[in-house]
């Protein structure tokens, strides 16, 4: 027997695992399977609770269905009340876009609501980039989840949510394959694409569809070595370069790509045997020895990047909170007229916008840059000196090329860091303090503030006492000019608080 609540899914657990479509209002928002996905209620019955990214979303009334993906059969359907609201539940983002869980359990625009116009401009990129990547002696062709939506629906997969390209690299090296993966990604941005990377043979392309909704272009690079197939980021299996090359064709959405020789087989790598069935709510099983080899080889510079990202995105459209953090007053205070601001790690940008309208020229800092485009249109609509930049602390390109940059520019600059050093890792943490002997010397200030342990830290902090922080400033040639903590409770803070300046002569 099969039952729905405000809380979650009871359903009877008979038979072979299968998968189970969530519907509201005869939408799919979310999939799960009846075996794996849930836990023991009581004798044949499994449970799973609604997911989290799903509660705020469930407000009002709806008409709940749950059907077999595969066979379509209907298991349980019913209306829901979801608290006492007086409407039905929505699934929309901020623009109004309906949204349903993805593959990350994300909520985006997946493809199933997307029209043949809203798809065009991703279409158009990915034509355009496999021409480039083509210019610059790269075979790719449409990968992971864009290669078997065309392979086995000629479509995008409807419960998809971006799109992927690939290619094996006639590099046998990993320090060769992240080389050429670079210069393909400088390569992107000369050419006008919007890039970014997170991880050493990954980077992403940021592609606005027609109505303005951004989706995720991914090339993933790979390499042979000895007959086995490494592929960014889930692939390495035993493998024959003749599957793959000379590319062939395949059609998705009514267009012609390239394709692997053998798709089946590139397909099996990266789904198993049972590719051909549909599965909303796959996830992956890559091997711990794979992963232990991707992992060493090419991650490690997108640290919790996509935690990141997710709250930049429930937050993208709100207005920039007004006034400014204490650190920052304290900046504008001590700071003298003509000081060049770096805010790193600026969030959404409210000190550096409050800075650069106390005159100050400020450049606003982010690991993932698009929060603060607000801040930057505001910026522009009062005046005010705000410049916005990508930076990256995971990353010692990203690190020491801005480094060089900021050295040769005149003047005096100072550094505001708050809730940076507590929000990253310790190669993180080093590459912060290198970013400072680079930029500061000649009497620069670096201003920090950490969350030293007690009390309740901001998500996604880690304590980092005052202690530590000095140390890592110190080890990179600063002077500590002071350094205090304030305990829980004193002006407002929730935690206690760690302050330090330091100072490159």
């Amino acid at each position: 027997m099969t039952a729905v609540d405000q809380d979650g899914v009871r359903v009877l657990a008979l038979g072979r695992d299968v998968v189970v479509d969530a519907l509201f209002d005869g939408r799919r928002i979310w999939s799960f399977w009846v075996r794996r996905d849930t836990g023991p209620a009581r004798a044949l019955r499994r449970r799973v609770d609604w997911p989290r990214a799903m509660r705020p979303h469930l407000r009002g009334t709806s008409q709940v269905t749950l059907r077999e993906h595969v066979s379509g059969r209907t298991l349980w359907d019913g209306e829901i009340a979801f608290g006492d609201e007086s409407r039905r539940v929505t699934f929309v983002d901020r623009q109004g876009q309906e949204i349903s869980l993805d593959k990350s359990d994300r909520f985006s625009p997946t493809f199933s609501v997307r029209t043949e116009a809203d798809l065009a401009p991703l279409l158009d990129a990915m034509g355009d980039l496999l021409d480039l990547l083509g210019r610059e002696g790269v075979a790719a062709f449409p990968a992971y989840g864009t290669l078997l939506g065309a392979v086995r629906e000629g479509q995008f997969l409807g419960h998809d949510s971006d799109a992927d390209l690939g290619y094996v690299s006639a590099a046998s090296n990993p320090v060769d394959v992240v080389v050429e993966s670079f210069r393909l990604q400088r390569a992107a941005a000369r050419a006008g694409f919007d890039t970014y990377r997170y991880s050493g043979t990954a980077f992403r392309v940021r592609v606005i569809e027609s109505d303005g909704t951004a989706r995720g272009l991914d090339v993933f690079g790979g390499f042979l070595d000895h007959g086995r197939l490494y592929l960014m980021g889930e692939v390495g299996v035993d493998f024959r370069d003749d599957w793959i090359h000379p590319l062939g064709t395949t059609t998705l959405a009514g267009r012609s790509f390239p394709a692997p020789a053998r798709p089946e087989k590139l397909l099996e790598a990266m789904y198993g045997p049972s590719w051909r069935v549909p599965d909303p709510a796959f996830k992956f099983e890559t091997s711990a020895h794979t992963q232990t080899l991707l992992n060493q080889w090419f991650r490690g510079t997108s640290t919790h990047r996509r935690e990141w990202e997710r709250r930049a995105a429930l937050r993208r459209r709100r207005p920039v909170p007004g006034g400014a953090s204490k650190l920052a007053r304290t900046v504008a205070r001590r700071e003298p007229a003509g000081t060049h601001v770096l805010d790193i790690g600026a969030g959404r940008g409210r000190d550096a916008l409050w800075l650069a309208g106390k005159g100050l020229t400020t450049t606003a800092y982010d690991y993932v840059p698009g929060q603060l485009r607000r801040a930057a249109e505001t910026a522009a609509e009062r005046s005010v000196p705000l410049d916005v930049r990508e930076l990256n602390l995971d990353e010692w390109r990203s690190v020491l090329s801005e480094g060089a940059r900021l050295s040769r520019l005149p003047g005096r600059r100072a550094i505001l860091a708050r809730h940076v050093m507590d929000a990253t890792d310790d190669f993180g943490r080093r590459s912060l303090a290198r970013l400072g002997s680079m930029a500061l010397r000649g009497g620069g200030r670096m201003y920090v503030e950490t969350w030293t342990g007690e009390g309740a830290g901001e998500d996604g902090l880690v304590p980092l006492p005052i202690a530590r922080v000095r140390r890592v400033l110190e080890a990179h040639g600063a002077r500590i000019v002071s350094s205090k903590e304030v305990p829980p409770g004193d002006r407002g803070n929730t935690g206690s608080v760690g302050r330090v300046v330091a100072q490159w002569e």
